[in-house]
């Protein structure tokens, strides 16, 4: 006993087992992998750095874009900058050195920050579901006051649900994949187990229910509007291409968020319930990277699909163009900052009129008319021409 134990403290091999029960502490992957995953996690950051950082000059450069609507936009492109710079920066330089590379301190920051990012974007997005879904089918209009409550509420809510682990239900470690921090999905532990339950509860599957039911409606009052007769064929034709417009939105948003969050989230239960033998570090860090790469391609989909934001980055990157295209008159005018600008028809007097239905950027407008005439111009204000026009309902 004493002899194996003088050998025992002479050569040292044993402590290599506790270096194995640290992720992190060897490569998992080979080298080429280890630089194809780095330039991969750099592409993600430089892109979600570059378009979320943007989105915010457009907002604070153009006044006409500071509405209730695009603050949550804004709030969108915040979280997704911050996890390009703090949750993208501690994964490249780990894929750098094909390890973890960071001490414990640095694993729950890296764990707690992609998580509270992660969460105020996935809860903007279902605010501002439900801010489309009241203007749409309720016809109410929110104000600043509206949406600064809702930002609060919504980091609020991400704080409680991030700041849980810290305080000791559950906590932060190191994923699989041994490139970055998350919760701690392999816990059997009741207390660990009941905190992940309830938090895809509440951070994913109330996000997308909510989100659904309030795509579900608008679509749903979009289509009621064949209901409205005397239709002519080119608002029909106008109205089905509004609905086929409305509907690629609302499948792009819904469909998009699933295919970033959806394989992590599945992953994740296949781990805490007991098939961590079907997770490797190959099929772990795949959902993980999708994740991450919600923030490149967020304001491409949420804002520049937006025509005004589109306006005002061509403003901003080539002026002369925009006023070319103002002068040819491709685009309507945009001096002006009204919500609703309708195409307007002219009536003669004397004909009998007829009910026509027009499309602006924000409204459905009914246009008492009797022919179509060509479109009026703000130098119309001056002509005789009579004009009655309904708001029913915005949009």
């Amino acid at each position: 006993m004493p002899a194996g134990n003088g050998t025992g403290t002479s050569s040292r091999p044993e402590p290599a087992a506790p270096e194995q029960e640290v992720p992190g502490e060897r490569p998992l992957f080979s080298a080429a992998t280890y630089e194809l995953l780095a330039l991969l996690v750099a592409t993600i950051g430089m892109l979600g750095l570059c378009n979320n950082l943007l989105v915010l000059v457009l907002y604070y450069k153009f006044k006409r874009l500071r509405t209730p609507t695009n603050l949550f936009l804004v709030n969108i492109s915040l979280s997704d900058l911050l996890v390009s710079v703090f949750g993208v920066s501690l994964t490249f330089m780990s894929c750098l050195r094909s390890r973890w590379v960071w001490d414990a301190a640095g694993c729950v920051w890296d764990g707690f920050s992609s998580s509270l990012f992660g969460i105020v974007s996935i809860m903007t997005l279902t605010a501002l579901a439900y801010e489309r879904y009241i203007r749409v089918v309720h016809a109410k209009v929110i104000d600043f006051s509206w949406s600064w409550r809702a930002i609060t509420y919504i980091w609020l809510y991400s704080l409680a649900w991030t700041g849980a682990p810290l305080l000791g239900w559950n906590r932060y470690t190191l994923e699989i994949h041994g490139l970055g921090c998350s919760m701690d999905w392999k816990s059997k532990d009741p207390n660990d187990t009941s905190f992940v339950l309830l938090f895809f509860l509440g951070c994913l599957v109330a996000p997308v229910g909510i989100m659904a039911y309030c795509y579900g409606h608008i679509l749903h009052a979009v289509r009621m509007l064949r209901c409205v007769e005397d239709f002519q064929t080119v608002q029909v034709i106008k109205l089905l291409r509004y609905e086929k417009k409305v509907a690629k939105m609302c499948f792009l948003m819904i469909s998009t968020f699933l295919i970033c969050w959806m394989p992590y989230a599945v992953v994740s239960l296949l781990i805490t319930y007991g098939y961590s033998n079907l997770v490797t570090p190959t099929v772990a860090i795949i959902p993980s990277f999708f994740a991450k790469s919600s923030t490149a391609y967020n304001p491409v989909i949420y804002i520049f699909m937006s025509r005004k934001f589109r306006r005002c980055l061509l403003q901003l990157l080539c002026f002369r163009l925009m006023r070319f295209q103002r002068t040819m008159k491709e685009t309507p005018a945009t001096g002006s900052d009204k919500p609703i600008r309708p195409i307007v028809m002219s009536q003669k007097a004397g004909d009998r009129p007829k009910k026509k239905v027009t499309f602006s950027s924000s409204s459905v407008i009914f246009i008492i008319t009797s022919d179509d005439t060509e479109q009026i111009d703000d130098s119309s204000k001056h002509n005789e021409t009579k004009v009655n026009v309904i708001q029913v309902k915005p949009l």
